[in-house]
């Protein structure tokens, strides 16, 4: 499908706010990533390839129903391109406001500035998109597309015109000459997996889903569902009590007994309801599709349910360690692993490791969250040096990192690259003998830079915590905010002759 031009509505024009820095600070960003979104053409990319994929739906649409593809006209093109924009700007805003769908619905409502960058401003009626318009948003394009848009603008910003100039007006193009790197945890939106407070998780969300279906009129013999995650509730306030008790051990392992015993009863209940929902569904309102959610909900935790019983047996009752990998930290989110990194008031953390690559200036040019246990860090440098050269066509010629990334096939593989090696060396020894270099000391105090990167990164942008469920959403998740991050850095930097120019005006 190609691009078509179409008219956009009337907007009314911006009013001139004084008397506040931070909104004028706010303002000027947001007016300089509109032109960076523009002259990037990523904007125009990301238009490309959601009607790309709107064909393509049309198409699997018409074929599962054996019909010819129908045309599309010019009107709808132009529809599905507004859309695409909308979507674009939107989650960009999100990710630079650090709000929830929901707190930028309301802000979007209430903002005109955010109404002008969003192109949802009108004349007359501003329709807001909804929280969960918002969260389609996020979702609208898998993870490869944004972090094709996000390689677009880094090589664009790293590259310079005809005339020899720095795109976007810079002083400077991007950097690329050195490579940054640290990993970090990603947290996962989930309480500290205490083992039989995921017992009372599945009785929470099966007594919900059976409510559900009685609710439509499809009822198995059984008490009210409540009166179940009452007595769960109630076991659970028990054993939060044990640990005060002389007999702290035997009481923990009694209430646990309890605890199995009513979880059988709940899941004998949840299987029955299950089945008639599945069987006699057209005798309710429900459609297809939100039978097949409830379905899916309940299948979903019975099948890890007989697993968290067991892990809670062997920890609490055979009183014996559960390895890592074996372990359920949440009936919700399968991917998500124990992390043990040391860190001062973080000794152990749940969530996925993220790998993060920066340039000089703080734009971040390469990244990525791992869903498996993480390999060494030591093990992401081939990887992510390949990807780097995908992006900019060559190799930096230098690359620092702290001494996680220190290996003797690193080492090896940088000196046959032509790769500068500034990473921290494990030895002691080695390192006092480095510490003679003025390269390596230049770019490894460069290097304590990339921490306080990967804070502004993660409290700025992805949130505390992160809310997106599933790993494919976090994964999509990390690159709108990588995307809104490096628009971020980029508008700030310094503009040609913009100096100049601030002197003359205060003059």
């Amino acid at each position: 499908m190609r691009i078509v031009s179409y008219q956009p509505e009337l907007s009314p024009a911006l009013r001139e706010v004084t008397g506040n820095v931070d909104y004028t600070e706010f303002r000027g960003s947001l007016e300089r990533i509109d032109r960076l979104l523009m002259e990037s053409g990523i904007e125009s990319e990301f238009v490309r390839s959601h009607m790309d994929a709107y064909e393509k739906d049309l198409v699997a649409h018409a074929e599962s129903m054996g019909k010819a593809p129908r045309p599309i006209s010019a009107k709808e093109m132009g529809k599905v391109q507004e859309h695409a924009v909308k979507a674009l700007r939107c989650n960009v805003a999100r990710e630079l406001s650090g709000e929830s769908a929901r707190g930028l619905s309301v802000r979007l409502a209430d903002s005109e500035l955010l109404q002008w960058f969003c192109r949802i401003d009108r004349m007359d009626v501003v329709r807001v998109p909804s929280k969960s318009t918002l969260d389609r948003y996020e979702k609208l394009v898998p993870e490869t597309v944004v972090r094709k848009l996000i390689d677009q603008l880094n090589g664009v910003a790293a590259s310079t015109n005809a005339d020899g100039q720095a795109m976007f007006d810079l002083e400077q193009p991007l950097d690329i000459d050195a490579l940054f790197l640290d990993t970090s945890c990603v947290k996962a939106n989930i309480h500290f997996p205490v083992d039989w407070v995921l017992l009372r998780d599945a009785t929470r969300t099966l007594m919900k889903a059976v409510a559900l279906i009685r609710r439509y009129g499809l009822k198995n013999r059984m008490a009210e569902p409540a009166a179940f995650i009452r007595d769960i509730n109630r076991l659970s306030i028990e054993m939060t009590h044990t640990r005060r008790r002389l007999d702290s051990k035997k009481a923990r392992k009694r209430v646990l007994r309890s605890m199995k015993k009513l979880l059988k009863k709940i899941d004998g209940h949840a299987q029955k309801h299950r089945d008639l929902l599945e069987n006699e569904r057209e005798q309710t309102e429900l459609t297809e599709g939100e039978a097949v959610a409830i379905i899916k909900r309940i299948d979903g935790v019975r099948e890890l349910l007989p697993q968290a019983i067991k892990q809670a047996h062997e920890r609490i009752i055979g009183g014996r360690q559960v390895s890592n990998e074996e372990k359920i930290l949440s009936l919700y989110e399968p991917d998500v692993h124990v992390l043990v990194r040391g860190k001062a008031g973080a000794e152990v953390e749940f969530g996925n490791t993220l790998l993060l690559a920066e340039q000089r200036q703080g734009v971040i040019v390469d990244w990525k969250l791992i869903k498996d246990q993480a390999p060494a860090d030591s093990k992401m440098v081939p990887d992510c040096l390949d990807r780097f050269e995908e992006v900019f066509g060559s190799l930096p010629e230098a690359m620092a990192g702290d001494r996680g990334f220190d290996s003797k096939h690193n080492r090896k593989h940088l000196e046959k690259n032509g790769v500068y090696n500034a990473i921290c060396p494990r030895s002691v020894s080695h390192l006092r003998d480095r510490m003679k270099e003025e390269d390596f000391v230049e770019l490894q105090t460069r290097r304590a830079q990339t921490e306080p990167r990967i804070a502004i990164f993660k409290n700025g942008f992805l949130g505390r915590p992160m809310r997106s469920k599933g790993f494919v959403h976090r994964q999509n998740r990390v690159a709108w905010a990588v995307l809104a991050h490096n628009l971020w850095v980029i508008a700030r930097l310094p503009q040609a002759g913009k100096q100049s120019e601030d002197l003359e005006a205060a003059a």
